[in-house]
């Protein structure tokens, strides 16, 4: 598991946008160079990733609304993965 703060905000970097595509059928990702296709689980993850929660508490908020447990290593996998991409930044206090 990548070794991330569960005190750690983040939020999408603002040259990204989180859309809904009708013609995909999907949420994407757009950004000046392209456009990502998410699948459900990456766009709620990133949905959750607005700059005013702690990962802590976005993955208290994921496993309420999906009535599961143990998603803390998918989503901090999926967090340093979207940091390398360039897709989500830390806040700073």
């Amino acid at each position: 598991m990548p070794d991330q703060s569960l005190d750690a905000v983040f939020k999408l970097k603002p040259t990204h946008r989180l859309q809904w595509e009708p013609a995909q059928k999907c949420d994407v990702l757009l950004y000046a160079e392209g456009m990502v296709t998410l699948n459900p689980s990456a766009s709620e993850i990133l949905k959750h990733l607005d700059g005013s929660r702690d990962l802590r508490t976005v993955i208290n908020d994921l496993e309420r609304k999906f009535d599961a447990t143990g998603l803390e290593e998918d989503v901090l996998e999926f967090v340093h993965s979207a940091r390398e991409r360039g897709w989500i930044t830390a806040v700073q206090d």
